[in-house]
């Protein structure tokens, strides 16, 4: 099967072939038809899969045969977006489409002004692409108008649900058509998207590709379990032997990753930071720099790990685990993009196991160990005395604080958390 086959309209198959792309992706190949006839849909696939043409194709095909431009302040197809980054990503993607077919289509995010995106849809749109928040601002502020939106695209929207999009959802879903088409895309089904899709689908067609909340299958995945306090050492060596490849590391905190930042330029290696209290350009210029390989390490809070779509991403590191599990298959899915092999390390601390746990059980399957012993709970101390944390199963005398040798290295010593 290609392109042509799926009965995509003469421009669209222009600007596939300009991008040199001839085979739709599997998920691409089983939405795009049921899309064309205008039914619902609930997609379900791994992270670069190529989600954002199986939604984007069929909506620019059906807008080209409305053959007049909308009204002022109109959008006939919204997209929207968990991340200021996943949205431009988005946007970026369908952009050449857009241009080869005279389809104007806009971008709203937070972290920018106001006045280009209100200058930009006082003309009216085919297709907006934005976040949920900086949306509902716009609405507030009489500058869009969503009662002609002909389709609604929610992009991985079990990520809204985590991120507490819902709320924002249901301001924004009045101000549509009842009578629309709503297309859902997402790489894992936590149990709430069931809720949703009954909210917003009308007799939705599902199509799956791989196992919701899987990983990609090429992905190397890697744990090495080590004390808090011992992460940054280990985390320096890991990136030492790699430099020149490009590294994407994932904590839980805008501090703590603006201070593992410092230590590893302080360790020699070139590094960015992006996170929520980095403003767009901070955070478009971190990026940027990562893409061109100005330096090797981007860390990042979640805030990046469904938005970045970087070809070349080697390794991609969970130096804190997610509190989500489903998280942690958006992060890793960051490499081994469009077809590609990459590597997953997670550093496990004595704290961090129940989370390890909740990973595991969400993807079906264990994570090979590549160094240290896992953490197990120990009991209390006597009266009021410090809680251990945890103790390697196979090295029961040893204190957590201490984490095990690691390939025949000494072990770096510190105090767990």
């Amino acid at each position: 099967m290609d392109f042509a086959s799926l009965g995509l309209a003469p421009r669209l198959l222009q600007g596939l072939s300009d991008a040199g792309l001839k085979d739709p992706s599997p998920i691409q190949a089983a939405a795009i038809p049921p899309a064309l006839q205008g039914r619902d849909l609930m997609g379900l696939a791994e992270t670069g899969s190529g989600k954002t043409l199986a939604f984007g194709l069929p909506l620019l095909h059906k807008l080209l045969s409305r053959g007049q431009r909308p009204a002022p302040k109109t959008v006939r197809a919204l997209i929207l977006a968990p991340t200021r980054e996943l949205a431009r990503q988005i946007h970026d993607a369908l952009l050449p489409f857009t241009r080869l077919s005279h389809l104007p289509i806009g971008l709203v995010t937070g972290g920018v002004g106001f006045t280009p995106q209100i200058e930009r849809l006082a003309r009216g749109l085919a297709v907006l692409v934005a976040t949920p928040g900086r949306l509902i601002d716009l609405m507030d502020r009489g500058s869009v108008d969503l009662s002609r939106t002909e389709a609604l695209v929610l992009d991985e929207a079990d990520q809204m649900l985590d991120m507490g999009f819902i709320h924002a959802l249901r301001r924004i879903a009045p101000a549509l058509p009842r009578d629309r088409q709503t297309l859902l895309f997402s790489a894992t089904m936590p149990a709430l998207m069931a809720e949703l899709a009954g909210s917003y689908l009308r007799d939705p067609v599902r199509v799956e590709v791989n196992p919701p909340g899987k990983a990609v299958g090429r992905i190397d995945q890697k744990l090495h379990f080590t004390a808090t306090a011992a992460k940054p050492d280990v985390l320096i060596e890991l990136l030492s032997d790699r430099r020149g490849e490009r590294a994407l590391v994932f904590g839980r905190t805008k501090h703590g990753a603006d201070r593992l930042m410092k230590r590893l330029e302080g360790a020699g290696l070139s590094a960015a930071a992006i996170h929520g209290n980095k403003s767009q350009g901070q955070r478009d210029r971190a990026v940027g720099a990562f893409k061109a390989g100005e330096i090797d390490v981007l860390v990042a809070t979640d805030v990046a790990a469904r938005g970045l779509d970087i070809p070349g991403v080697a390794l991609v590191v969970n130096y804190e685990m997610p509190n989500v599990p489903e998280t942690y298959v958006h992060r890793i899915g960051r490499t081994a993009r469009a077809g590609a092999e990459g590597e997953a390390v997670a550093l496990v601390a004595p704290d961090e196991m129940g989370y390890l746990k909740d990973v595991e059980k969400a993807m079906g399957s264990r994570i090979p160990v590549a160094s240290g012993a896992p953490w197990t709970p120990v009991a209390p101390a006597p009266r009021g005395g410090a809680r251990p944390q945890g103790r390697p199963q196979a090295q029961p005398r040893r204190h957590a604080a201490q984490p095990p040798k690691r390939g025949g290295k000494p072990a770096h010593r510190g105090q767990g958390r």
